[in-house]
């Protein structure tokens, strides 16, 4: 399973992409809008893990280029705020799957990209 992973955090970023490659996902880890936009452009991806803030660029725009360039990707959304808390994520997403915290445990992250990418 091919994994985008878009995050500002670099450390967080590398902690999920080493739990995903541990259970045997191809992750690309990418920091924001501009990265992710290539990345989609040159590869297809099961599954995107996305933070909702990111400190270069938008990832609704993400979102949106992915639900039009790549339809089959689902998104799960991450964040650290409680932006979007009401599930209203869904409405403004149409290929959003999941919305957790940033703090979510690895093992919890991974679960869920396994189960959507399945779902695939």
């Amino acid at each position: 399973m091919n994994v985008l992973i878009v995050e500002s955090n670099p450390d967080l970023g590398r902690v999920w992409k080493r739990h995903l490659e541990r259970h045997g996902a191809e992750v690309t880890l990418v920091a924001g809008q501009e990265a992710a936009i290539l990345a989609l452009y040159g590869q297809e991806f099961e599954i995107i893990v996305l933070d909702l803030v990111l400190e270069t660029g938008s990832a609704l725009a993400v979102a949106d280029f992915a639900s039009y360039r790549r339809p089959e990707a689902r998104v799960i959304f991450v964040t650290n705020t409680t932006f979007f808390s009401d599930g209203s994520i869904f409405a403004h997403s149409p290929n959003a799957c999941a919305y957790v915290q940033s703090a979510t445990p690895p093992e919890d992250l991974a679960a869920m990209v396994e189960h959507y990418a399945a779902g695939r």
